[in-house]
């Protein structure tokens, strides 16, 4: 973990808990002002540096949105070398 992410997240267990279960919370409320759907995401990140199972999910987005990214950058340069 940098420096940045150990001053933002409590370095507790039950803190990091806590505010993973609060932004996930915060998150189905999007609907409300103020609370936003970008809650969910943030609190399953949060979630997911003590959960084994979460991590397991997070690992596997990261890897397809990888994958996706690159094939979609070599597409981009293809079509540049065409025109």
């Amino acid at each position: 973990m940098n420096k940045t992410a150990k001053k933002i997240m409590p370095a507790s267990r039950v803190g990091r808990f806590v505010v993973g279960i609060l932004l996930i919370i915060g998150g189905i409320l999007g609907f409300l002002p103020v609370l936003g759907f970008w809650m969910v995401p943030l609190g399953l990140i949060i979630l997911s540096v003590d959960s084994p199972f979460i991590r397991r999910r997070r690992r596997v987005v990261e890897v397809k949105l990888g994958r996706w990214w690159a094939e979609r950058k070599a597409r981009k340069q293809a079509r540049r070398k065409k025109e």
